[in-house]
């Protein structure tokens, strides 16, 4: 069964010659481009003859299908394939003039290894897509799953599709952490510090919705601090986590500069952290701080799967107030969100000293996003209508 993606009517509706679609390993990206591109033609780098093929005499394997739509899927295996699809693009793009569409649409899963031949060969011929697994929404729209199912499992398509990988998440989140972090990051990254490294993403995993410190954790791994932001700065890059910075302007020197950091699928962190089923995790003391991270990831797909443009904040001053998320849109308009398990509100952020100084007569709309229910409220929404709700208030300042 297809599961609908946010993403699938931007794409639909682009027309630059080529399309790239970045993100990691099994987030359902080739299952996408060959639901929009059924007359595409595959061509899959996963096979070791195709690959070799492609970098010893990319223009013969390309003229085997001349006039043909392309799908090349894994395409950052062969770097020296890019400059005959650049040819190929610009051949095109000179023959249609005035109506163009779509001939290419090229998938890569690893970050590292894409950018260092798509940037330099396709800059200003391509659209850049860039995907995740399956938000909250996606997937409620597909399968009615609980809320806590979905905090431990997180977003991976096919865990949804087949019911038996469902509720049996472990051997497959297992595999993906061999295949995709133990092998793919260490390896086009260069790690040679591997068991250092593991360890290194399963305390960041314990620390998702803190604030980060890359010496406090370098030491605890054995590791200095330089290499401590590095590996960080390689896993942002893989599409694994994101800091998510404190906000700043010329007034806010009363607040925190140090990012906090999350995971952009709770189920890899939850995995990571050792977990073997749900229900444990919404008594333990980590179910706030998951929670927050399904928040967070719940904003940051659906700023990403409509483009919106959103810079997404945490905020928190020298005096202890906090508050989880603060998200700018390109208006300039803001709106501050709270993550809580219960629907009980535990401050009010527009009284909070350090919001009326700097915001002044102007303090953002606030709202509190909790785990269960089925009701929106004037200022608290369940985390399953969390993408409705944003996408509305998008369009009421007018920003979609």
């Amino acid at each position: 069964m297809w599961i609908k993606r946010r993403i699938q009517d931007l794409i639909e509706a682009n027309t630059d010659p080529i399309q790239v679609f970045r993100g990691p390993r099994q987030c359902g990206k080739t299952s996408l481009v060959l639901h929009v591109s059924p007359s595409f033609r595959e061509i899959s780098l996963d096979d070791g003859n195709i690959r070799s093929l492609a970098e010893r005499d990319p223009e013969l394997l390309l003229k085997q299908f001349d006039g043909e739509n392309l799908f090349i899927d894994e395409a950052q295996y062969a770097p020296k394939l890019f400059p005959a699809l650049k040819r190929r693009a610009d051949l095109y793009k000179r023959s249609r003039p005035t109506k163009p569409k779509t001939i290419l649409r090229i998938t890569g899963s690893n970050q590292i290894l894409l950018d260092r031949t798509v940037k330099e060969s396709l800059a200003g011929r391509a659209s850049f897509f860039d995907m995740n697994t399956l938000s909250v929404e996606e997937i409620l729209n597909f399968r009615n799953v609980p809320i806590q199912q979905i905090l431990y499992t997180g977003g991976w398509p096919e865990l949804y599709n087949n019911p038996d990988n469902i509720r049996e998440p472990n051997k497959y989140l297992d595999d993906y952490i061999s295949s995709y972090i133990d092998r793919d990051i260490v390896l086009s990254a260069g790690i040679r510090r591997q068991k250092e490294f593991r360890k290194f993403v399963q305390m960041l995993a314990g620390r998702v919705g803190q604030q980060i410190s890359f010496s406090s954790i370098g030491q605890e791994c054995g590791i200095d601090t330089k290499t401590s932001i590095e590996w960080v700065s390689i896993l942002e890059q893989m599409n694994t986590i994101r800091l998510v910075p404190p906000y700043s302007s010329n007034l806010t020197t009363r607040l925190v500069k140090s990012p906090k950091l999350f995971f952009i699928d709770t189920g890899l962190a939850c995995r990571l952290q050792g977990w073997t089923s749900s229900s444990p995790i919404l008594t333990s003391p980590q179910q706030g701080a998951l929670f927050e991270n399904l928040v967070f990831s719940e904003i940051y797909k659906l700023n990403l799967n409509l483009q919106l443009g959103w810079n997404i904040y945490h905020w928190r001053s020298r005096d202890g107030e906090e508050i989880d998320f603060l998200i700018e849109c390109k208006s300039g308009q803001f709106l501050f969100l709270e993550s809580k398990i219960s629907s009980q509100p535990t401050k009010n952020i527009s009284k909070l000293r350090e919001v009326k100084r700097i915001f002044k007569s102007q303090v953002p709309r606030s709202i509190l996003v909790h785990m269960e229910g089925d009701f929106v409220l004037a200022d608290q929404v369940p985390i399953r209508h969390l993408a409705d709700f944003l996408i509305n208030f998008s369009q009421e300042i007018g920003t979609i």
